[in-house]
């Protein structure tokens, strides 16, 4: 057929004979990646993702924001190229900032060209080295500089990964867009939405720290406001997905349509994320994804039909903190910070440390006998702001391990076993409390056990991927009144049962 493509190569692109000479005063490639938020997509995940796309247009009108090289277009056309029904023409705009990818991204778009040459496609495309945030954004606001804007069809997205500052350049130019959020990836998401028409498709891998907690919230809204969600698929394994850049956040893939509507049923998948593995797929009903009566739309990943019917609506529970009169904060000694007051054991002028490892069955264990941590801290002047009055506190932790069987750990700190006015806790747990001061043992004891309940940790990590449980993730559930966690806990005794014997009481107590 005769070449109809035509190629826009806009800003300064860099021969391949000068490279040598600029790369010398370049940022290291890994201060780069993490400078750019940049993790290349591996050529298993851009197939994955190239196969999500249900489009039957004859005319497509790509974008590829955050292009790299040129992986996720590449994909995108070689699965078009593969259909039965082909499209007749492929317009490809290609967004990316790194000038030292460009020269790669215009081969693999040639590439793109000659294939689609070779099955009857018109192709054209343009790069454009530029900053994506800053061009969507002055072309949505309609600036009189505003480039023209374009309705794309379809996108495909693995958008950079950092957090952005409140007072940076491009969080300001988010807002002009009228998007709010703190980290790049969410705003990439919502400029490549806003440049959808109705109807168009975008898939995109980001982090699923966007499904839970409430730096995303604004996020959350505006996607479940302005798209329909198709496809959900979940890596197993934090590494497989970007291996070679040892990327250890939980990954997820969206396959969603702009123009909102209540979609009946969505698509829930997973694999391991290495080359060849099997994908499991099952389809979710809307309300087991969002539930409509969660003020916070935390978006649940429920990956097997046990899962769903196994795990009580804890959304539904009548209960905040703030109606339990409780609040939960992050410990306040942070160990490196306080190094000189520091002891491995106690002494006539300190008070108990507690770290994680000071849990035992239900209970704080204090002092530990060959810690590596220390199990102590000088009580002065200097450290009382760090300190937290005698009391009993229920502590959970804030890490866990990824094969640990539970993400929520919770144990009791009681002040009536180790006699002293204050104690610190550590800053990788966090801490129930009211108003600064303890709790009563029966709800202490309620609180603990739900805490560590089954049905606690399933539905956390329906909706979190995170191995860290933060104290906003706390404040986010909901909670039994404070009458039932009382009668719960007057029925644990020392808290020494099986996880069967806790779930059990539990579910029969609270749901």
């Amino acid at each position: 057929m005769e070449r109809t493509s035509s190629v826009h190569l806009l800003k300064n692109v860099q021969a391949p004979d000068s490279r040598n000479s600029l790369q010398k005063d370049h940022l290291d490639k890994r201060e780069k990646k993490a400078a750019l938020g940049q993790f290349l997509t591996p050529t298993p995940v851009a197939d994955l993702m190239a196969s999500f796309f249900d489009q039957k247009r004859k005319d497509i009108e790509l974008l590829d924001a955050g292009a790299g090289k040129g992986a996720l277009t590449e994909a995108f056309v070689r699965n078009q190229c593969a259909r039965s029904a082909k499209p007749k023409r492929i317009a490809v705009t290609a967004y990316e900032i790194d000038e030292f990818l460009v020269n790669a991204l215009h081969t693999t778009l040639v590439r793109c060209e000659q294939e689609c040459e070779t099955s009857g496609i018109e192709f054209s495309f343009q790069i454009r080295n530029e900053d994506f945030v800053l061009s969507a954004a002055e072309s949505i606001r309609g600036g009189l500089f505003a480039p023209q804007t374009l309705q794309f069809t379809a996108a495909i997205a693995n958008p950079p990964y950092r957090k952005i500052q409140s007072d940076s350049s491009t969080r300001a130019n988010l807002r002009t867009a009228g998007i709010e959020t703190s980290n790049i990836y969410a705003g990439f998401l919502a400029l490549i939405i806003k440049l959808l028409c109705v109807g168009g498709e975008l898939v995109a891998i980001t982090p699923r720290s966007f499904c839970n907690g409430p730096y995303f919230k604004p996020f959350r809204s505006f996607v479940l406001e302005n798209i329909t969600l198709k496809r959900l698929h979940v890596f197993e394994s934090r590494s497989a997905a970007f291996k070679e850049d040892q990327v250890l956040q939980e990954n997820l893939i969206i396959h969603a349509v702009r123009g909102a509507t209540t979609p009946r049923s969505i698509l829930i998948s997973n694999s391991s994320g290495r080359a060849g593995g099997a994908v499991r797929e099952r389809m979710v009903v809307s309300e087991d994804v969002v539930s409509p009566s969660d003020t916070e739309k935390f978006i649940h990943l429920p990956l097997s039909e046990d899962e769903t019917r196994s795990t009580p609506p804890l959304h539904t529970l009548p209960s905040s903190l703030t109606d339990l009169g409780l609040k939960v904060s992050t410990g306040r000694v942070v160990d490196f910070r306080a190094r000189r007051y520091l002891r491995e054991n106690p002494g006539e002028t300190t008070v108990p440390l507690i770290y994680p490892c000071h849990f035992d069955n239900g209970f704080v264990k204090w002092p530990k006998a060959d810690s590596r941590k220390p199990n102590a801290i000088v009580d002065t002047q200097n450290t009382r702001e760090l300190l937290v009055p005698a009391g009993i506190y229920v502590l959970v932790k804030r890490f866990s391990a990824k094969e640990e069987p539970r993400r929520i750990v919770a144990s009791i700190y009681d002040a009536n076993r180790f006699k002293t006015p204050r104690v610190g806790f550590e800053n990788h747990l966090n801490y129930f409390h009211i108003a600064g001061s303890g709790l009563p043992m029966s709800i202490a004891k309620g609180l603990t056990a739900f805490l560590n309940s089954t049905a606690v940790d399933k539905y956390f990590r329906r909706f979190s991927g995170h191995t860290q449980v933060n104290a906003a993730d706390l404040r986010s559930f909901r909670y039994p009144t404070r009458e039932r966690l009382e009668q719960l806990g007057s029925r644990l005794g020392d808290l020494k049962i099986s996880q069967q014997e806790l779930d059990d009481l539990v579910r029969k107590d609270l749901f």
